[in-house]
């Protein structure tokens, strides 16, 4: 049993949106999952727990991508913008898997701010607080139960620089 999946399907059921699981093997980064579900990875999300003048929020990227900590600070005009730590993912999430956590709000109904980049899926992919489910739903459908603020944050991410 799934208790986060649980309260995800009655939020869908509420909204009206459609959705599919997807069970996939055990993978523990979002690129990880978005290759067990055989997903392209700019369709699955992550989701990354941040304090943003030190309340908390979350922001909702493509698999492949990072977040630019100066550009989340920029575009909410905060002071600071640091990661959560695991212990904090679990007292915000406690019904999901430390770092499982779908891209809601949750219980504590955590502002939730998505990248740009994401608008151009036409569905996305999401874990569903076990890092062995995810859940398949159109972005339009998403957008309607998140009710997220659009911001660009995410970046592609450093590749290191190829040996001498």
């Amino acid at each position: 049993m799934n208790p986060c999946l649980e309260k995800l399907r009655d939020l869908f059921d509420r909204h009206g949106a459609h959705y599919e699981l997807v069970a996939h093997p055990t993978a523990y980064t979002a690129q990880e999952a978005a290759q067990a579900a055989h997903v392209p990875g700019h369709e699955f999300c992550k989701s990354v727990v941040v304090y943003i003048d030190g309340k908390p929020g979350m922001l909702v990227l493509p698999a492949p991508h990072v977040v630019s900590i100066a550009a989340v600070r920029d575009a909410l005009g905060a002071r600071d913008v640091r990661l959560a730590t695991e212990k904090e993912m679990a007292e915000l999430f406690p019904d999901c898997d430390v770092g499982a956590q779908p891209p809601f709000g949750g219980p504590w109904r955590l502002p939730v701010y998505v990248d740009s980049g994401l608008l151009d899926a036409k569905e996305v992919v999401f874990e569903a607080g076990l890092h062995t489910q995810a859940v398949m739903m159109p972005l339009q459908d998403y957008l309607k139960v998140a009710s997220p603020r659009v911001l660009d944050f995410a970046r592609e991410p450093a590749q290191p620089s190829p040996p001498v």
